[in-house]
């Protein structure tokens, strides 16, 4: 019989890194016997700070061009002044209404697979409604400010667990920073024991 393991996701719809994670954490829930305890983030909470960015820039779309490449998934930055508060946001009215993998598909492939603004409701709206959730109700979530309070409690869990970047995924005390460490959190939850029969 299989372990039932709780992994705690910190994810931020504005990172290229968790638009490459998004297109295989969610076979984690396949393979394994565990749930996401989902933790978005808005802003720039979970990011380089602007400051740093602007450097980091250039050579991170050169990673992830690399990595859309051999994944065989469409890579096109959105502007710039893209704000990814009002996806956080949603993503827990996805969460709620069982659609939590769609909708995070969705919206990452109309950011980075589409360049779309999704801080634009009506680019957020059509992602959502693609994903299944109702377009009114999407709207009326991703500025519900006690829906965006959740997103500042979940940087402040972060940073009390030691995470510093995402997407981060959290068992117990070992802390996976990065799309190309699903492989090793599924060696882990395959030791504790966690592996579907």
């Amino acid at each position: 019989m299989s372990r039932h393991v709780p992994v705690t996701v910190f994810f931020n719809f504005r990172s290229p890194y968790c638009y490459l994670a998004s297109k295989s954490m969610f076979g984690i829930l396949d393979r394994f016997d565990c749930h996401f305890e989902w933790r978005p983030l808005g802003g720039w909470d979970g990011r380089s700070s602007p400051e740093r960015a602007k450097g980091k820039l250039p050579i991170a779309r050169q990673d992830v061009r690399r990595w859309c490449r051999r994944l065989g998934i469409p890579f096109n930055p959105p502007p710039v002044t893209t704000d990814p508060t009002r996806a956080g946001a949603g993503s827990l009215l996805a969460e709620q209404q069982g659609r939590l993998r769609e909708y995070v598909v969705e919206v990452m492939h109309a950011e980075w697979g589409e360049g779309r603004d999704i801080g634009d409701i009506d680019v957020l709206t059509d992602a959502g409604r693609r994903a299944g959730l109702d377009p009114g109700a999407l709207a009326a979530a991703v500025d519900d400010p006690a829906l965006r309070g959740r997103l500042a409690e979940h940087m402040q869990q972060a940073q009390a667990v030691g995470v510093f970047g995402v997407p981060s995924f959290v068992v117990g005390e070992e802390v996976f920073w990065g799309n190309d460490r699903l492989d090793f959190l599924a060696e882990h939850l395959a030791e504790l024991g966690a592996a579907r029969a």
